[in-house]
C-alpha cells in the first residue's frame, strides 16, 4: 500500500487544495499565521510526516496518537481513521487481533491490536452517522 509515487501525488494534491483557512480548529497554525501558500504547504507537509509515522506492526493505541476514529460502518478488523490535525485527511487501516483465541471476537477494538496494513493518506469529506 505504500507507494512513493502516490504519496507524492497526495502531497501535491493536498498542498494545492489550500487546506489551512477552513480547518483552523485542527490546524497547527492559527488563521492569522496561515496566510501564505508556503505556510499552507508547510502545514500539509508536517501533517503528512506525522501520518506517515504509523506503520504496519504498530498497535491501535500507537495509531490513536496521530489519528482518531471516523464515523460510518466499520469493524474492529478494518476501520477508517482521520488525522488529528485535520478530519479531511484519512487512512484505511486493517488489524490483526492482539489476543489470539479460538473465539474470534472482532466486535471489540483492543489497544494492542496490530496494524497489518495502512493506506496512503487521502482526502475525503466527513462521514456523518
Amino acid at each position: 500500500m505504500n507507494d512513493h509515487r502516490s504519496r507524492r501525488s497526495t502531497l501535491g494534491f493536498l498542498a494545492g487544495a489550500g487546506v489551512c483557512g477552513g480547518m483552523t480548529p485542527f490546524a497547527l497554525f492559527g488563521e492569522d499565521q496561515c496566510n501564505s501558500s508556503s505556510d499552507r504547504i508547510a502545514w500539509v507537509v508536517e501533517s503528512l510526516k506525522r501520518m506517515q509515522t504509523i506503520k504496519p506492526g504498530m498497535t491501535r493505541n500507537q495509531l490513536l496518537k496521530v489519528f482518531t476514529t471516523e464515523g460510518g460502518i466499520s469493524t474492529a478488523r478494518e476501520r477508517l481513521y482521520v488525522s488529528r490535525d485535520c478530519p479531511y485527511f484519512k487512512v484505511k487501516v486493517d488489524f490483526r487481533q492482539a489476543i489470539e483465541s479460538e473465539q474470534t471476537d472482532w466486535l471489540q477494538e483492543l489497544d494492542g491490536d496490530v496494524i497489518t496494513a495502512i493506506s496512503d493518506p487521502f482526502l475525503q469529506f466527513g462521514i456523518m452517522d
